[in-house]
């Protein structure tokens, strides 16, 4: 086992990027695939540990079944599998981005960055290329937002890390709709953005370091366009707590995305486009009662919890959500 962890989910058969994944065990990886009910039963690949449903029950007891089944967010146990095996980072991908040759190499908590400005939205892409383009939950009145160089460089420890990706990018339903190109970023120097920066982050090439882990968490009872986005919004908040930023780097897969009904993706994005400010007043809101010496794990609850009261999402969701951050604290002090 090693202490870096690739963390992905599937419903489909290895794919050509599984197998490609599958190859970074030779460059000190370890992965895990997650399962669902509609995985194949006989899955299996090179290097991986695959946990199916049987397996997810039996690791994981009651979480594996209050956790949504054919839903994306059965990743939740991913991230645990791969902090009890000892992971001090995790990069999470998807099934349909393909690595490039620079997948998972020298990574670095500490990252120089050219660092933008704001405060208020920004349109992280911009700074990848001049075509017009937008990333996935950056609300619509905010795609002309850029924010601005500071006009300094500066090396600081980026405990999230959000990579980009090539050819089908993570847009929303509106940009494929309307636009819908194949584009490929620059591979510009990456972007930090500053306390106040407000940047939706996905979940397709993301690295988190160990101190980040209690907001990997994934919203089982929330859209599914939104789950992600949602995620990061609450770890945005909660990083700059503690004085951190996130930060933005080239691609370094190509996405051949999955079959998608763009229709059905514009009407799960809906309660982005009228909730993702909303959301991010609400946790501004939170935050400014919540202090570093409360600990990570308290702040992220906290955070949510203003988005529960707030009725962002639903009862239910606090009871997964307290589950999987139990069973985190324990695997933690093991």
């Amino acid at each position: 086992m090693t202490k870096k962890w690739i963390v992905v989910t599937t419903i489909n058969p290895p794919t050509v990027a599984i197998e490609r994944i599958s190859q970074l065990a030779n460059a000190g990886w370890s992965v895990v695939v997650v399962g669902d009910c509609k995985s194949p039963s006989h899955w299996v690949a090179n290097n991986i540990d695959y946990i199916s449903i049987d397996d997810q029950k039996e690791i994981f007891g009651n979480l594996a079944g209050i956790i949504p089944f054919n839903h994306y967010c059965r990743k939740n146990l991913g991230y645990l599998y791969a902090i009890s095996r000892g992971a001090e980072c995790i990069l999470e991908t998807d099934d349909d981005n393909i690595p490039n040759n620079n997948f998972g190499q020298e990574i670095s908590e500490r990252v120089l960055v050219r660092l933008v400005e704001g405060p208020g939205w920004v349109n992280v892409y911009k700074y990848f290329t001049t075509e017009h383009i937008w990333p996935r939950g950056l609300p619509l009145d905010e795609i002309g937002s850029i924010g601005r160089l500071s006009g300094r460089s500066i090396e600081d420890v980026f405990p999230v890390q959000q990579y980009l990706a090539d050819l089908d990018p993570d847009v929303d339903a509106v940009y494929r709709l309307i636009v819908n190109k194949e584009l490929t970023f620059d591979q510009n120097k990456p972007v930090g953005l500053e306390i106040g920066c407000w940047v939706p982050f996905n979940s397709q090439n993301t690295l988190f370091y160990k101190q980040s882990f209690p907001l990997l968490y994934l919203p089982c009872h929330v859209s599914f366009r939104m789950t992600d986005i949602w995620r990061s919004f609450v770890a945005q908040q909660a990083l700059w707590i503690f004085g951190h930023r996130v930060a933005f780097l080239p691609a370094t897969v190509k996405q051949i995305r999955n079959q998608h009904d763009l229709m059905r993706d514009f009407t799960d994005e809906i309660p982005g486009y009228l909730n993702n400010k909303r959301i991010t007043n609400i946790l501004s809101d939170c935050a400014l009662n919540l202090t570093p010496s409360m600990g990570m794990n308290f702040v992220a609850r906290s955070l949510w919890e203003s988005l529960h009261s707030a009725g962002i999402i639903p009862d239910e969701e606090m009871s997964i959500l307290d589950a999987w951050m139990g069973a985190l604290s324990k695997t933690i002090k093991e």
